[in-house]
């Protein structure tokens, strides 16, 4: 027997909240969906299309030779490559550190440890930008690394870690002592019960913190930039598909670009639908628990 649903009634102000609420998310949808839409409906344009612009968000025909053009004239191969050792790097590295310090700030005590944490957690909000590129850049040079990827992936890896670190720490405070305490009696070491109990349950907050690195050393491009000037053999995909911009006769070649950034896309996507099951779990956990 089919069982009868209350009928939800919704007053004349909750209606019209209601209709404002779905009004905004349809013009953050709309916002956030465009720009890759007309990236990829543009790379099937003719440059002449796109620079003339016009009304139509869909090419007046379809030129798949953007793409061939892209992968040949910006040496997708090596790019990508390195590309995917400078955001796997910095994936590795945020993983290693953010998920230590989380739990040495949840589980040790130590003098200084709150002003170091609140420290931390300051720069969440603090972002210098290309402010310290320079001292970076000599930095480098000084420690002899800047010919190589080296500089990159450390750099572009602490420029998360606060908020990474924010995440692990949430996250191991909602993991009950108890478990600490029986794998010391069984004669683990602080880094044993690291390793052996604790990283094992952060699956959620890892998968959140792959993604955002991996997507944060995928996207990064001023720094690549700058300490890949003098050594073309060292330029991610994200500089690459930037100097395609130059690969027209005369005017900016914004189609092979368009498809060169339609291509760099899907790396990222792979990655998010990897850990998808996870990264909301992840960073509700992060945010709520800590």
């Amino acid at each position: 027997m089919a069982k009868n649903r209350a009928q939800i009634v919704y007053s004349p102000r909750q209606k019209a909240y209601r209709f404002l609420l779905w009004l905004l998310l349809l013009f953050s949808t709309v916002v956030v969906i465009f720009p890759v839409a007309y990236v990829i409906l543009g790379s099937f344009k003719g440059n002449q299309e796109l620079l003339l612009g016009g009304a139509n968000i869909f090419p007046a025909q379809w030129i798949t030779q953007n793409y061939v053009d892209a992968w040949e004239q910006a040496s997708f191969a090596a790019y990508t490559r390195n590309s995917l050792i400078l955001s796997v790097g910095v994936m590795v590295l945020s993983l290693f550190v953010s998920t230590m310090a989380g739990y040495v700030f949840s589980r040790k005590t130590f003098w200084g440890k709150e002003i170091i944490y609140g420290v931390f957690t300051a720069f969440m909000f603090i972002n210098v930008g290309s402010v310290s590129l320079r001292p970076l850049y000599e930095l480098a040079v000084g420690m002899q690394i800047h010919t190589s990827m080296w500089p990159v992936i450390l750099f572009s890896a602490g420029g998360g870690q606060a908020t990474y670190i924010f995440l692990c720490r949430g996250y191991v405070n909602s993991v009950p002592r108890e478990l600490d305490e029986a794998a010391r009696i069984d004669g683990c070491s602080f880094f044993q019960t690291y390793y052996r109990i604790i990283l094992p349950m952060l699956k959620p907050v890892l998968a959140t913190i792959a993604i955002l690195s991996f997507r944060q050393g995928w996207n990064e491009y001023i720094m690549p930039r700058v300490f890949t000037m003098t050594n073309d053999a060292l330029r991610p995909l994200t500089v690459g598909v930037n100097m395609l911009k130059n690969a027209g006769d005369g005017a900016a070649a914004w189609n092979i670009m368009f498809a060169g950034a339609t291509i760099a896309i899907i790396p990222i996507l792979i990655v998010f639908i990897c850990f998808s099951r996870y990264f909301m779990g992840g960073l509700t956990a992060g945010a709520v628990k800590g």
